[in-house]
Order: C-alpha cells, then sequence, then structure tokens
C-alpha cells in the first residue's frame, strides 16, 4: 500500500472515532450504585472467605 493512502486512510479513521467520542452517550440508571454496592459485597465476601478459621490464608 502507498504511504499517501495509508496516511489518508489513517486520517479518515481518527476522524470518525473522535466524532464518535464526541457523541454524549446516556448514562445507565443506578449502575454506579448497583457497581459499587457489588464491589463492597464481593470484598466483604473476600474477607469472611478470608478470616475463617481453616482456611489457608489463616494458616500462614
Amino acid at each position: 500500500m502507498h504511504p499517501d493512502i495509508h496516511l489518508a486512510l489513517h486520517h479518515a479513521r481518527a476522524a470518525e472515532l473522535h466524532a464518535e467520542a464526541d457523541v454524549p452517550r446516556p448514562a445507565a440508571r443506578n449502575s454506579h450504585g448497583l457497581r459499587t454496592r457489588l464491589g463492597w459485597t464481593l470484598v466483604e465476601v473476600g474477607l469472611r472467605l478470608a478470616t475463617r478459621p481453616g482456611t489457608a490464608a489463616a494458616a500462614h
């Protein structure tokens, strides 16, 4: 492929990506709250598993 054609295609694709990035996306409702609750629940479960007697973490 000729270098000038490759560069022109690169500029065209970059312009498309910039235009796509400028379009605002609708935010999902309560996704942040749900994600936060799920994350803290997973942390709590992990801590319970790590501190349960008889686990490998407690043996060390």
